[in-house]
């Protein structure tokens, strides 16, 4: 398997902006925007449904 061509896989957080819900993963993705949880620094990434605030 060939070195350095995977994304980075981290901790960030998922927030429903309807409901203000968090959610703390593992995911790839990245974001500029941070949201401290729990006294961690995490990348945040805003959702505008999930299911905290999908019927």
């Amino acid at each position: 398997m060939k070195t350095d061509i995977h994304p980075q896989y981290q901790a960030v957080v998922f927030r429903d902006l309807g409901s203000g819900d968090t959610f703390l993963t593992r995911s790839t993705v990245t974001s500029d925007k941070t949201i401290e949880l729990d006294g961690v620094e995490y990348p945040v990434i805003d959702v505008e449904i999930s299911s905290a605030s999908h019927p």
